[in-house]
């Protein structure tokens, strides 16, 4: 039997996957020394293997099958576009992207003017703008707090990700318009699911059980 390999996008998304995991029976104690230097981690008993990555790196090694399965954001799906099956929303790690900026930015993005939107999310900001509001805007990518931009004068308006919004009213920004609902999901590589589909459906099949019990 092949290994099922599994990628995970490090930090907090990467402990509630492995707990979740973990109540269906699928366990991975490698990964558990917190002193470990090791990159992959195994469970020969149930012939599964492990790596944790940056979440942009997870769509990547899922399509080029390096992985057969990874658990990473929305927000990094849709930035990243790469050839994937979403199979599943694990429910956990729940928030929006968002258009924020002052208040008074709000007419602004009424009377569908030429504005500068600046975004770590270039993808997600120029198909929001150009395809759902049909608005011609300028994407400046950027990589740190974009909370700055529309502070310092760089850009209108940001298109980021919000969770409480505290971050924003500190700053005096506030959300404009909502472009989406974010959480982590499941994705599986195209060919794996059809050499591997008993495993995986089987995989799948346990979660949502699990998912459906935990939100009764």
């Amino acid at each position: 039997m092949r290994y099922l390999t599994f990628a995970l996008a490090k930090g907090r998304l990467a402990k509630k996957t492995l707990a979740l995991l973990e109540q269906i029976g699928i366990t991975c104690e490698e990964m558990k020394d917190p002193d470990t230097r090791k990159l992959i981690f195994v469970n020969e008993e149930l012939k599964m293997k492990f790596f944790l990555s940056k979440a942009t790196d997870v769509p990547t090694y899922v399509e080029y099958g390096a992985a057969d399965i990874g658990v990473v954001g929305k927000d990094t799906i849709l930035e990243e576009g790469r050839n994937l099956y979403e199979v599943m929303d694990l429910g956990f790690g729940k928030c929006h992207m968002c258009v924020c900026g002052p208040a008074s930015a709000r007419e602004l993005l009424k009377k569908n003017e030429i504005i500068r939107v600046a975004s770590k999310y270039p993808v997600i900001a120029k198909d929001y703008f150009n395809n759902r509001k049909h608005q011609t805007v300028e994407i400046i990518k950027l990589n740190g707090s974009v909370e700055l931009a529309p502070i310092v004068g760089l850009s209108e308006v940001i298109v980021d990700i919000v969770e409480t919004g505290s971050t924003l009213r500190e700053n005096g920004l506030e959300v404009l318009e909502e472009i989406c609902p974010l959480s982590a999901r499941m994705v599986v590589n195209q060919v794996s699911l059809k050499m591997d589909n008993e495993r995986i459906h089987k995989l799948l099949e346990d979660l949502n059980r699990l998912i459906k019990e935990e939100n009764k």
